[in-house]
């Protein structure tokens, strides 16, 4: 018997929609601006599996979840693909009643292997992080010398799958700036829908400065110098990325502009970490530890009821602190702990 869905509210009376679950810690990426080589080490010692979220309990907490509103629920990592039968995970997800929405955040290498797995398993989208189309610039941004054709590869291995694909880039000032007219022209008509993203202060060791920010006003005028696009409205509410559709109809892009604009208001989303801690806000300097409370057999109503308290004394805005340059120089989780 399907039980009544309680929506919550926050602090700020924004309403909870969206669940970010990290599966895993690792990636065999070590890009720049998320997880930086000099920090993260061949010698980094990872968490252990006996410390990781089960499917269990991650099924368990977005079960309650969707009973307090979370309707759409996005697998992260580190690389999510590191997690051993994730498809197995995303098909009890998608059992839940009211979770309508499945994404994979992913570097897409191991896609051609399991894209068509994850597919029948309930995924419906995946975002593919990609930050140069020019080998050179590419091998420079993910630490690892690696090329752009697994990426490709992975792409191609979704589309065929039928996974909707959407393509983020990061772009940071003397980096990759240099590749954002060459990847509009490389994904403009291939049906994927290209976002750049402002480069973020999130975490603590990606050298985040002001001046290494790539506006929204300055990736769009570089594109309008040589392709007509046209704004476009906005999918659904509290959608981060600014659309814009090419004026030929040969598809779109968006800017996720994260430091130029604030999407505080609007924020409906709460990330959990793969070791089980509960943050409401992707700058969050601590997390709840849900995991202790998972195995310390609590029951699913004082479970919910815990969720229901977190998200209720929300208070976060710090996109709208950092604008009125406010308390922004505090400890912040690492993106590739908390997945972005």
């Amino acid at each position: 018997m399907n039980q009544e869905i309680s929506q919550v509210s926050d602090h700020f009376g924004r309403q909870l929609r969206d669940l970010r679950i990290s599966v895993i810690d690792k990636c065999n990426f070590r890009c720049t601006y998320c997880m930086p080589k000099e920090i993260f080490g061949d010698d980094h010692m990872f968490l252990p599996e006996s410390e990781l979220l089960s499917f269990d309990e991650i099924t368990r907490v977005a079960e309650q979840f969707a009973k307090l509103g979370v309707e759409k629920i996005r697998i992260t990592g580190g690389e999510p693909l590191l997690r051993k039968n994730l498809d197995k995970l995303i098909a009890r997800l998608n059992n839940i009643h009211g979770i309508r929405d499945i994404a994979l955040t992913t570097n897409g290498v191991f896609l051609p292997r399991k894209a068509q797995k994850l597919k029948e398993s309930g995924l419906q989208r995946v975002n593919i992080s990609l930050d140069a189309i020019e080998d050179n610039v590419f091998k420079e941004t993910n630490g690892r010398g690696v090329v752009t054709l697994p990426v490709i590869k992975g792409i191609e291995a979704a589309q065929k799958a039928g996974l909707k694909v959407k393509i983020n880039m990061v772009v940071k000032k003397g980096m990759n700036d240099s590749q954002i007219l060459p990847m509009a022209r490389y994904f403009k008509g291939k049906d994927i829908i290209l976002r750049y993203i402002e480069f973020m202060d999130v975490g603590n060791h990606n050298g985040w400065d002001m001046n290494n920010v790539i506006s929204k006003k300055q990736i769009i005028d570089r594109i309008k110098e040589e392709m007509a696009i046209v704004p476009a409205e906005e999918n659904y509410y509290g959608e981060v990325a600014t659309r814009y559709k090419y004026a030929d109809g040969d598809g779109e892009i968006g800017v996720i502009s994260s430091v130029t604009d604030s999407f505080c208001s609007s924020c409906t989303r709460i990330r959990l970490s793969a070791d089980g801690k509960l943050y409401t806000c992707l700058f969050a300097s601590d997390g709840y530890d849900l995991r202790k409370d998972l195995r310390s057999e609590i029951s699913d109503q004082v479970l919910a009821n815990n969720l229901k308290a977190i998200w209720g004394r929300r208070a976060d805005r710090y996109s709208d602190d950092r604008a009125a340059l406010k308390n922004t120089n505090r400890k912040k989780i690492e993106m590739s702990y908390i997945g972005g």
